[in-house]
Formats: C-alpha cells, structure tokens, sequence
C-alpha cells in the first residue's frame, strides 16, 4: 500500500511498484484513510509519507504496528532530519529511504524491507544505530535467553548494520539460512523485526566485539 498526499508522487510510486512485479492493493493520501483501508485489505508493506494533512505519517505507523499481523512500514520521505528519522523508527517503521533515491535504490529498499531487512538511506543507519547505543541499557545476565553459537554470530552481524546478504556471504551461507536464524532468534527474544533486534545486539555490547 503506498500512502502519500501529492497525487502525482503516490501514483508515481504506485506505477514503479507494479511494473516492478508488486501488487499495490492501496494507494491513499490521507493518515486516517490508510489506517482504515489497511485494516481491510491487509497489506504486507507499506510505503509511507510522513507528511501528511490530517494524520501525521508516524502515528500512521504507529497505529499500523498494533495490526496482526502488522505490516512492514517503510517510510519515503523528503526529511532526512535526525528528529523525524527516529520518530519513524520507534512508532515501528522498518526502514527510511529519502525522497531523493533512484528508482533502482527506491525498488531494492522494498526488496529488502520485504525480506526483513531493516533498510536505511546511506548515512541514516549509523545515525539510528547511535541513538541506540545512547539509549542502551544493558540487561541482566540471567535475563538473556539463550542463543546458539551461530544465532550469536548472526545477531553479531546485525548490531553492526550488516544486511542479510552481507551476512550471508561473510558466515558463507545461504541466504535463507540467515533468515531463519534472525526469526529464530526473534522468537526466542520475543521481539518482532529486525529493527528491535539490532537495538537487543547493541544492548548487549555485541556491536564492539
């Protein structure tokens, strides 16, 4: 579902999803009305303006995160201020793209998104992963759940904003291996997308080691 105010821009988007091969079940241009229509048709992501008139795009998100099952949110905005990026990110959006990136980079984002990648413009991921870090409190000991070795590995990987293919070519497997290790571990810390889990890594001082 793509919501986005400008006509022009959200058919836009919504023309470049299809050609690419997606099916677009949704394009609207208001907060209240995406919160509605995706209620009733369910979409599996959603591209998401933050500028909106009646609604803003992070309470859109916001509100799409208490689905069940919630879809992926990835924001497409033209703000790539520090305020609005970690605002996104904490109402639950999955991944931030500028406005400015290419149809290829736009097209490749929702990929990933798909996939369960958390995805950022270059340069907005290390901003994130640096609130994080700021934010961290590391957890007691006997509070965390306990990880295989390879999990361990994996989620090494993800504090240090790796993507599932980066990863899956460093530890030399599949690309599906890495997915199932990231839900398993998921499951097993009970956190719901990859976005949760780099912050639980970086909690856990995985990043510097």
């Amino acid at each position: 579902m793509v919501v986005d105010d400008h006509p022009m821009w959200r058919d836009g988007v919504a023309r470049d999803l299809a050609e690419a091969g997606y099916e677009v079940v949704a394009a609207v241009g208001e907060g209240r009305q995406a919160v509605r229509v995706a209620a009733a048709v369910r979409p599996e992501l959603v591209v998401l303006d933050l500028r909106l008139p009646d609604l803003p795009g992070v309470e859109v998100a916001r509100r799409l995160a208490t689905s069940e099952p919630p879809p992926r949110v990835l924001v497409l905005s033209a703000s790539g201020e520090q305020e609005d990026v970690l605002e996104a990110i904490k109402a639950g959006a999955s991944g931030y793209l500028l406005k400015s990136a290419s149809k290829e980079e736009f097209l490749d984002a929702v990929r990933r998104t798909a996939e369960g990648d958390a995805v950022f413009t270059p340069g907005l991921a290390g901003l994130v992963l640096g609130e994080y870090r700021r934010l961290a409190v590391r957890p007691a000991p006997e509070a965390t759940p306990r990880l295989t070795e390879r999990e361990t590995e994996v989620l090494r990987l993800v504090a240090k904003g790796l993507s599932y293919k980066q990863i899956a070519e460093r530890l030399v497997l599949s690309h599906r291996t890495v997915q199932n290790h990231v839900q398993n571990t998921l499951n097993k810390l009970q956190l719901h997308n990859r976005v949760e889990l780099a912050r639980y890594a970086i909690e856990q001082g995985l990043d510097e080691s």
